[in-house]
């Protein structure tokens, strides 16, 4: 029999019908994006002559990478993830957005794009690996535009 002293509770067993506390859930790792999608993108003239405008690189600078990429997972979870999304070659806008640009400069614009530019088969939903992949392609052209067409510094005052 246990001892009960004065101040000490007794051990208590745990609930055995309880659920298991939950283990966060990480996000899988994205793959990494090849370099000759770069190299097959710079080669379409479709393609190549989009490129962030003052407006974007002031809403980008504004509300920073993190919140811009956040927008992007919303739009690619609504948007193309679905099997057989609503108005699939016309849901992505041509402006209005970083994120719109980067999907057209990319093929994530739609289900079409994705099948072609990234081997990803339309008429099936995009799994979180798929979608963690197409976020890390529209990151990393984001990053490389805002890099080309970083605002210059300004130079000495002129008099």
């Amino acid at each position: 029999m246990p001892d009960r002293r004065a101040g000490q509770a007794p051990a208590r067993q745990g609930d055995l019908f309880a659920p298991p506390p939950r283990q966060p859930v990480t996000p899988p790792e994205p793959p990494p994006v090849a370099p000759e999608l770069w190299t097959r993108l710079a080669g379409s003239r479709f393609r190549a002559r989009f490129h962030l405008g003052k407006a974007e690189h002031a809403y980008l600078a504004s509300r920073g990478m993190a919140e811009v990429m956040a927008h992007a997972a919303t739009f690619i979870t609504t948007r193309l993830a679905p099997a057989h999304p609503a108005r699939d070659g016309r849901q992505t806008p041509w402006r209005g957005h970083p994120v719109f640009i980067a999907q057209h400069a990319t093929g994530t614009c739609c289900r079409g794009c994705v099948a072609k530019w990234h081997a990803i088969p339309a008429g099936q939903p995009l799994d979180a690996g798929q979608q963690a992949y197409l976020l890390a392609v529209i990151r990393e052209w984001l990053r490389r535009d805002q890099a080309r067409t970083a605002p210059e510094s300004p130079g000495p005052a002129r008099r």
